[in-house]
């Protein structure tokens, strides 16, 4: 389950989405905007999904968690377009069978993401802004 969208992610929702009957547990990460970053104070983020990218690259990671670890269902639903402080940028939610295998998952998807995601990150600041490479 893959999801990029303008529109505000509920963690609750997705996590409905990956249960099965066959789950010992969800491990879910939300991931939020914060107040600072560079040693500046935020007042906002803006993602872009560069040429509509960001799904294949989301899809590769939860491909990957499924050949790696035992899981019943992958979630990774992230937003784009203009968050403010305190907003959820992403959600990714881990079924399985075991919570060991649920929390490496989820590590793995997180660190992925941070990786290589063919988003265009745009931080506005009190005093100006700046597009960020990561």
């Amino acid at each position: 389950m893959i999801k990029v969208s303008d529109k505000p992610i509920s963690p609750e929702s997705v996590v409905n989405e990956v249960k099965a009957n066959s789950s010992g547990c969800a491990v879910t990460y939300v991931g939020l905007i914060r107040d600072h970053s560079r040693g500046k104070q935020v007042q906002s983020v803006t993602y872009e999904n560069v040429s509509g990218k960001a799904e294949k690259r989301l899809r590769e990671i939860a491909d990957e968690i499924k050949r790696r670890w035992p899981v019943d269902n992958v979630a990774i639903y992230h937003r784009v377009g203009r968050l403010n402080v305190g907003d959820i940028n992403l959600v990714v939610a881990i079924a399985a069978a075991h919570r060991t295998e649920g929390f490496a998952a989820c590590q793995y998807a997180i660190d992925q993401f941070k990786q290589g995601m063919p988003t265009s990150k745009k931080e506005t600041y009190l005093d100006g802004s700046v597009w960020i490479e990561e």
